[in-house]
């Protein structure tokens, strides 16, 4: 090893570093050194352009049918599914197929994951309201597609099928939340 790196190395053992840039021992300023203010949001990215690109985001009277579902829409929507007895309706429902979904799991290919669907395809004149919004198995909404004369049991036979006991469901939310809720209607424990 060559005196540079053994010099370097403990360098970096004495040196002290903390998490919190206020509890770190300030140096003296010297008069040539001089402090840049942070640099403004006009100087990392061009205003006119930030706005140009995206545009097509904001909801704007040209457009008052967006794609995606409000993220008001979106709650009603889930608070609307069929709920699970002995559940948290936060945090568990069915769809309308009767697969159970988890709320923290949204777009992902999983058994326990859902979208939020446009019941009437947004490619054939669907609108992105509460009437036309359905919490679907994301599985099954990607193979529904645009499609309207699709009959319930196609659906059924297209769904992610797995079998998901109370003591999955309570690992999940533990997980997820630190905690796991019942609902009103379980008339068991309660485990905090």
């Amino acid at each position: 090893m060559s005196a540079n790196t053994t010099a370097e190395n403990r360098r970096r053992k004495t040196k002290k570093s903390t998490p919190f840039p206020s509890t770190r021992r300030s140096r003296p300023h010297s008069p040539n050194r001089r402090l840049s203010p942070p640099p403004s949001a006009a100087a990392i990215v061009d205003g006119d352009l930030f706005v140009r690109e995206f545009e097509f985001l904001q909801i704007s009277p040209e457009n008052p049918n967006p794609r995606s579902f409000p993220h008001s829409v979106k709650q009603q929507c889930w608070d609307k599914a069929e709920k699970i007895k002995g559940r948290h309706p936060d945090r568990w429902r069915r769809d309308a197929l009767g697969n159970t979904l988890f709320r923290k799991l949204v777009g992902c290919p999983g058994c326990l994951c859902h979208d939020y669907d446009h019941i009437i395809p947004y490619s054939k004149g669907g609108k992105s309201t509460l009437e036309n919004c359905q919490v679907l198995q994301a599985t099954v909404n990607r193979s529904k597609g645009n499609l309207t004369e699709i009959s319930r049991s196609e659906l059924i036979r297209k769904s992610a099928y797995c079998r998901v006991s109370g003591r999955d469901m309570d690992f999940l939310e533990l997980s997820s939340y630190g905690n796991v809720r019942r609902g009103q209607d379980s008339g068991g424990c309660k485990i905090q």
